[in-house]
């Protein structure tokens, strides 16, 4: 990786180029520095169109301009972040300014400025990087070094929303009067410029309205969605493809498998693969990812593409890695598929939220009693809770940009709420028998089974997004046997 040097930041123009320690050049002579400035092709690009959500990002944004006549809302993206010395993290804005601008760039902020009608809108940015001062090819977020950004002009066409320099906004906000709200914790010199003018009550009234507004998806979002969705299941059909060459070294083939797939057809993968073989599958958020692949062992993958507007799938399967369930491994994976099916099918309009994550729950209730683990009644056991054991989590979640997506939305809005067409959850029971529970026969141990779906409801009922994935055992074992030839 190359390195650097770093001028003076436009604030500082005056100042001399900051030589970067270590570094192998000295500085710049005048010639050179002078050399750099011209010579270069107009590269403003004119004919560009709106992005693909341009008009859903309006009609958010004019639902939170009504929800706050009279506010100045500052909503930011966020800044890079360290990853070590001077290498950054991969960048991911914020989903709060990504859901109302379609933007994706570091630095931004979203500023809507109250009026007489509702709210004007400005989309404060980075300006391309300067050729006078040499930023272009100096700095290590110079135009050379990590590549070209859309000009401010380019940036309003994209967006529909008028762009300005994001480096003027600080004084700007600090200067402000009136009203004002800011979405925390992804950009402390916004915050240090608005610190006197709010609060964090009603801050926080501004981050519940933003998550509650995506409870229920526009045909975009349901579009993208299944994209995730369909590339998901490619990237499931790669690893079954592949499983011999994971029991020859480990989880870990499985989840650059996976990633693959995730980086050909999308951004990046929408939240760390849980490649989990073996024993491994009982620990619920497995990504270490460094354990053996054995045959005659189970593999719980539960892995979601992200699309490049950040919609995530987040489907699970349980695989045999030879390809057939033995009698105890299929003895638990169907139970946990008939609960699976007893949770999609309380999905649907006019249900509680909680409804698919109590028939699923009792179903696995039933299963733990039939086999004598722990004692009934069933109604015993599911008001004392003791399924939990085996059961562990709840049985799903609301899916969207953020992979459990709407988590600021008040309780009444989300887990105690009703269901509405547009929503998307998973549904997604699991049992897991870890391998040091004395409490459950030998054969039980080290059996960990997820079967996780991503279900839109719908005006009648409800569409899983992702049925292209069998779930059966015995189509689990047809579908593995297909792909392997």
């Amino acid at each position: 990786m190359a390195e650097e040097l770093t001028p003076a930041t436009p604030d500082e123009s005056e100042e001399p180029i900051k030589q970067r320690k270590n570094g192998l050049y000295l500085g710049v002579s005048d010639e050179l520095a002078e050399n750099m400035k011209s010579g270069w092709a107009d590269t403003e690009l004119r004919d560009l169109e709106p992005i693909a959500q341009a008009a859903e990002t309006a009609a958010r944004r004019a639902a939170l301009s009504a929800r706050f006549p009279g506010e100045r809302l500052v909503i930011p993206a966020g800044n890079l972040k360290t990853r070590s010395n001077d290498t950054e993290y991969a960048f991911r804005a914020s989903v709060e300014y990504a859901y109302l601008t379609g933007n994706q760039t570091e630095d931004g902020v979203l500023v809507l400025e109250p009026t007489a009608e509702g709210h004007e809108a400005t989309i404060y940015l980075l300006p391309r990087s300067d050729r006078e001062n040499g930023e272009f090819w100096l700095d290590g977020q110079g135009e050379l070094w990590v590549g070209r950004r859309h000009s401010l002009t380019e940036a309003g066409t994209l967006y529909g929303i008028p762009a300005s320099d994001v480096r003027e906004l600080a004084g700007a906000l600090r200067e402000a009067t009136g009203p004002v709200r800011v979405v925390r914790g992804y950009d402390a010199g916004i915050e240090a410029a608005l610190t006197d003018k709010v609060t964090a009550e009603r801050d926080e009234e501004l981050r519940v309205f933003l998550s509650e507004a995506r409870l229920v998806k526009d045909e975009f979002e349901i579009g993208e969605l299944q994209k995730a969705v369909d590339s998901t299941v490619r990237g499931f059909e790669d690893v079954v493809k592949v499983l011999d060459k994971a029991e020859a070294t480990s989880e870990r083939y499985i989840e650059g498998t996976f990633f693959l797939r995730a980086r050909v057809e999308g951004n990046d993968v929408g939240y760390g693969t849980i490649a989990a073989a073996g024993p491994h599958a009982c620990t619920l958020h497995w990504v270490r990812n460094d354990g053996a692949v054995r045959s005659g062992e189970l593999l719980l993958l539960d892995a979601g593409v992200e699309t490049h507007t950040y919609y995530t799938a987040d489907v699970t399967r349980t695989l045999p890695v030879n390809g057939r369930f033995d009698e105890i491994q299929r003895k638990i994976y169907d139970a946990v598929y008939e609960a699976q099916e007893a949770g999609i099918a309380a999905v649907k309009p006019g249900a509680k939220y909680r409804d698919f994550h109590d028939a699923a729950q009792r179903v696995l209730a039933e299963k733990l009693v039939e086999w004598g683990l722990v004692e009934g009644p069933v109604e015993r056991v599911l008001e004392l809770g003791l399924q939990r054991r085996w059961t562990l989590h709840g049985t799903g979640h609301m899916l969207g940009m953020d992979v459990h997506d709407c988590a600021a939305a008040r309780v009444e809005a989300y887990v105690d709420g009703t269901l509405e067409p547009g929503m998307c959850l998973t549904v997604e029971p699991g049992l897991y028998f870890q391998a040091d529970d004395l409490t459950v026969p030998e054969e039980y141990r080290g059996i960990g089974v997820r079967i996780e779906d991503d279900i839109l409801v719908t005006e009648d009922g409800n569409r899983n997004l992702s049925a292209a994935l069998p779930r059966r055992s015995d189509e689990v074992e047809a579908w593995m046997a297909s792909l392997k030839g």
